[in-house]
């Protein structure tokens, strides 16, 4: 079965990025000139996504918006013949499906799927956090769905991180079966640096199969109080299979503060409009 549905969850309050994202959402932060989340979304289209729910939650209008028809903004390019934003912002609107539901407690990533049961029914869908913006020739979703379309069980996304961070991530034990293909075989939600199994993370990237619904539905809190979704998947392979894709491409954790400075930078040397100048200026300010 082919994976066309993804689920957004959006409704974090983004306590990292404070004062910034007091009124405005994290994922509505722009990157460049285009909000983080749009990033994503682009590429979950490019990987073959052909509807989207976002788990919002208070304060997230914002996104909405964004990803709805600007009638006043779009007749006023239109007056002013700016006919490439124009372009721009209409594609905005006419890229993908996009569907919405509110997540109205913040217990934990697990609850937030969860709440996307009714929009998926019974069938594999993606899952994309909305700050992890990655770069990379071949989309990395479409990298998992291919692992997926290959094997037909719940794919995650891994990255080697530096030991010394595992904490900050849930973290997997796999056995390796292709160049970037693993079986894993366990899961720990942020675990302690001498607990840590192996120094592979799973980052905000799954494919996952409707299975996960019952088991998020039976499940426990756990850390922080939240229903973890680290914590459904594990159980989730214990009944079926689940996958890794080391995926080709860099990651930048634009939850982070620094990250999101790096991603900044990195984005805006990879633009012709910017490079030259910008480059320069880096250049001068590092001496």
């Amino acid at each position: 079965m082919k994976v066309k549905k993804a689920v957004f969850p959006v409704a974090g309050l983004g306590t990292r990025f404070l004062p910034a994202t007091k009124s405005s959402p994290k994922e509505m932060l722009p990157l460049i000139d285009k909000p983080l989340v749009q990033y994503v979304v682009e590429e979950a289209v490019a990987s073959g996504i052909e509807q989207i729910l976002f788990v919002t939650g208070r304060g997230k209008r914002s996104i909405e918006d964004h990803f709805d028809i600007s009638v006043e903004l779009e007749a006023h390019l239109y007056d002013k013949g700016k006919d490439r934003e124009l372009s721009r912002v209409r594609e905005i609107a006419e890229m993908v499906e996009i569907f919405y539901v509110r997540q109205r407690q913040a217990m934990g990533l697990g609850h937030a799927i969860l709440c996307a049961k009714d929009f998926i029914g019974n069938e594999p869908f993606a899952v994309l956090l909305g700050d992890d913006i990655i770069d990379s020739e071949r989309p990395c979703l479409r990298q998992l769905i291919d692992v997926f379309e290959n094997r037909n069980c719940s794919v995650l996304a891994l990255e080697k991180v530096p030991l010394e961070n595992i904490s900050s991530y849930g973290c997997v034990k796999a056995d390796q079966l292709e160049e970037r293909v693993f079986d894993v075989v366990d899961m720990v939600e942020k675990p302690k640096r001498e607990e840590a199994p192996s120094d592979m993370a799973i980052i905000g990237r799954y494919v996952l199969t409707p299975r996960i619904f019952g088991i998020l539905e039976q499940q426990e809190p756990g850390k922080g109080g939240e229903i973890q979704l680290t914590d459904a998947i594990l159980k989730l392979s214990r009944e079926e299979k689940v996958y890794g894709c080391l995926f080709e491409g860099l990651r930048h954790d634009c939850g982070d503060k620094l990250g999101f400075l790096k991603a900044t930078v990195d984005m805006a040397l990879k633009r012709d409009e910017f490079r030259v100048e910008f480059e320069s200026y880096l250049r001068q300010r590092l001496g």
